[in-house]
């Protein structure tokens, strides 16, 4: 539609736009919340995260110098802002899920954000017994440790390869 990437073609129709994506598999393989309101934090959490994730895979386009501040302000950013939200939540909320204790495309999108940083920093999460339990939590779910499991199809993060100019 927009003759861009993404594009995933799903149930006979081509998606475009990332969070139309998401949203879109969200609600097919029920990943919502049961009302409007558990949609909503939902929603709002994993757009948190998106905008985390967003830093590392910008931080291709710039040059090495100025990648390595972003990156490392990125990571001082989720030490004392971002990763400290999302330990409050849980904490919080006191069950194993960000929301309504059922899994949900926050869960998904926070454990991404967590190991596109871990990979950055291993020692990321050192301050946050919550996050690391709901890493571990997440991790065991079968179908994402079959997913996460060396040789899967996860990408790595974004890199100069990944950006070829072309005029």
């Amino acid at each position: 539609l927009f003759s861009q990437v993404p594009l995933v073609e799903i149930d006979g129709i081509e998606l475009t736009q990332t969070r139309a994506i998401l949203s879109y598999l969200a609600a097919k393989y029920n990943l919502h919340g049961k009302d409007l309101k558990e949609t909503f934090r939902i929603d709002m959490y994993a757009d948190g995260t998106l905008d985390l994730m967003l830093m590392v895979a910008l931080a291709v386009f710039k040059t090495p110098e100025e990648k390595e501040k972003s990156l490392a302000l990125m990571v001082k950013k989720d030490k004392t802002q971002n990763f400290p939200i999302f330990e409050k939540i849980l904490k919080e909320h006191g069950e194993d899920f960000l929301v309504g204790n059922k899994f949900s495309w926050a869960d998904i999108q926070l454990l991404e954000a967590i190991l596109m940083v871990e990979e950055l920093d291993a020692s990321v999460l050192s301050d946050f017994p919550l996050l690391k339990e709901f890493k571990t939590r997440i991790n065991n779910i079968p179908t994402i440790k079959k997913f996460l499991h060396p040789g899967s199809h996860r990408k790595p993060p974004p890199d100069s390869h990944h950006v070829e100019y072309r005029f």
